[in-house]
């Protein structure tokens, strides 16, 4: 059986600050392609966990690589394979916009061009005016043409779309499903959107105080986690709901013995925030 190529393998990894463990036995991987999405709520470990993929932290036990590579050993030949999109970034104010992503690209051995990006994360109006000019939305999308400059093979994303208007952000959702259907960019997502986790993520990882708690796809962790879909339908002029973890066999069964008689049929699966409040809920419970 072949093995599946990993882009980054983490296993066992702890974080201790003095007395105090901020990480537990982490351990998970991502392969090429994937957008691999790290939920949690704030103080679970995110922070400190990119940090130490990036090789901005040293950690202080486990095995980690990533690109192959132990970020803590790593030169910078390795740094320039990966892209790092911060949540905020207040340098180069009198620069315009793409001379700053064409001098910085050229710290890159194959890096976007400067136009193909601008237009990537929408700012072409934008092109020849100063950094310190744009609006918080437009600076956010230069956060991440920054991020994506040298074309990472892997491509840390902190609330890549805080401050976002909805055209901008579906403009960048777009951007990574391109990247990612081509194969050629890993993304790690940190975000509280949690509908931005279910449209852009391939795999979800949950962690809290420091644990994984849940590891798998939205659908998984569904029906893992939340288990049951709600059916809401009318017969008769008379309204009727049930919870099931079959709601195809449900609606199957229900035109069966009714057929037309059935009207208004609604089925709501569990979405990606009813199962992450369900997992973060069990893993309070679990410690109480």
């Amino acid at each position: 059986m072949t093995m599946r190529a990993t882009v980054l393998d983490v296993e066992g990894l702890r974080m201790r600050y003095g007395s105090t463990d901020v990480l537990h036995d982490v351990t998970f991987q991502a392969h090429p392609g994937e957008v691999l999405c790290l939920l949690g709520p704030n103080g679970a470990g995110k922070t400190t966990t990119i940090e130490i993929l990036e090789g901005f932290r040293a950690r202080s036990a486990g095995r980690v690589e990533v690109l192959g590579t132990d970020p803590a050993l790593a030169r910078e030949s390795w740094r320039a394979r990966i892209g790092v999109v911060l949540q905020s970034w207040r340098d180069h104010g009198k620069w315009r916009v793409r001379e700053l992503l064409h001098h910085l690209g050229r710290y890159y051995p194959a890096p976007w061009d400067a136009d193909d990006l601008v237009a990537a994360v929408g700012l072409t109006e934008q092109a020849h005016h100063q950094v310190r000019t744009l609006s918080g939305g437009q600076r956010r999308r230069l956060d991440v043409a920054i991020g994506l400059v040298g074309r990472p093979e892997l491509v840390f994303l902190d609330e890549p779309t805080a401050g976002l208007d909805p055209v901008a952000r579906r403009g960048f959702h777009e951007l990574i499903e391109s990247l990612s259907d081509e194969g050629r960019t890993t993304a790690l997502l940190t975000t509280h959107d949690l509908a931005e986790a279910e449209k852009l993520a391939d795999r979800i990882v949950v962690l809290d105080r420091g644990r994984i708690v849940a590891d798998g796809t939205a659908p998984e962790l569904a029906r893992r986690i939340a288990g049951t879909d709600h059916v809401a339908w009318t017969l008769g002029g008379t309204r009727f709901t049930e919870d099931t973890p079959d709601s195809t066999a449900l609606a199957f069964d229900l035109f069966r013995r009714h057929g037309e008689a059935v009207t208004d049929l609604e089925i709501r699966r569990a979405s990606l925030e009813d199962t992450y409040l369900s997992i973060v809920a069990r893993a309070e419970g679990a410690r109480s």
